[in-house]
């Protein structure tokens, strides 16, 4: 019996814990349902996924894949640690192995994700070619790395608030950027609701006007933890229809909850 399972028990042969306890509702394992990669996929980064261990796809990573394939705006809503994060850097780095001009720009809520986003996407393409700049671009970044990250970053990782008053603003800065986005990734994407989702929503419109005028027709890529409206939320944010897809094919463990009515 592990730790766990004797609170449990201790809890249930308990009868003054028990008289204060109004609902125990017990929620059992579930498998995971598992997918091969996509076909279209770059062979060399099935082969890196391999070697982290990754031998297939959670059901709702090739869904998301494939939707993104496709030329949908996509929206993902699963739990907390489901690998939602596949979801987008898997299209994102095939795309640009298959075309080195392609970029791609990921948004975060804070700069603290910011930077596990490109530690992460540094380990996945680390081996790979052509070799893949993924960069931060926010208040901490050095003046004398930003210009180069203008030229030369692939995929661009920021916030809402540096992408309003210090990438938009200086837009003919960034010209390399704008022609060539193919993806925009928003992630965390139940932050952004309120007063602030608002002015989100109109940053976003600035960002796609500016891509227009450059030509190019970027891809949306949005995430969240388990929200009720994720389609309504998406398209309010973007203002495109998206494909959602909520169905998790992740694991998960037993799960207990327990209303505790304390006198």
């Amino acid at each position: 019996m592990t730790d766990l399972n004797k609170i449990l028990q201790k809890w249930r042969e308990d009868p003054v814990f028990i008289s204060n306890v109004t609902r125990w509702e017990t929620v059992p394992a579930s498998e995971g349902t598992f997918r091969d990669f996509p076909h279209h996929l770059e062979p060399q980064l099935t082969d890196a996924l391999r070697e982290q261990g990754i031998e297939k796809l959670y059901s709702h990573q090739a869904s998301a894949i494939e939707a993104i394939d496709r030329g949908k705006h996509t929206v993902v809503v699963t739990p907390t640690a489901s690998g939602k994060t596949l979801c987008y850097n898997l299209p994102v780095v095939s795309a640009m192995i298959k075309d080195p001009s392609s970029r791609a720009l990921y948004l975060f809520p804070t700069k603290a994700l910011s930077q596990d986003q490109v530690a992460e996407l540094r380990e996945l393409t680390g081996g790979l070619e052509p070799v893949l700049n993924c960069h931060t671009y926010d208040g901490d970044t050095e003046p004398g790395l930003r210009p180069g990250i203008r030229r030369s970053g692939h995929i661009v990782v920021t916030n809402p608030d540096m992408l309003h008053s210090a990438i938009l603003p200086h837009h003919t800065k960034w010209i390399q950027l704008f022609q060539n986005l193919k993806y925009i990734v928003i992630d965390e994407m139940h932050q952004y609701r309120g007063v602030f989702g608002s002015h989100v929503a109109n940053v976003i419109r600035r960002l796609k006007r500016i891509c227009s005028f450059y030509g190019s027709s970027p891809i949306f890529i949005l995430c969240s933890a388990t929200i009720a409206n994720p389609g309504e939320l998406a398209e309010l944010l973007t203002e495109e229809q998206p494909t959602v897809i909520v169905e998790n094919g992740a694991p998960q463990a037993e799960k207990h909850f327990i209303f505790y009515n304390k006198m």
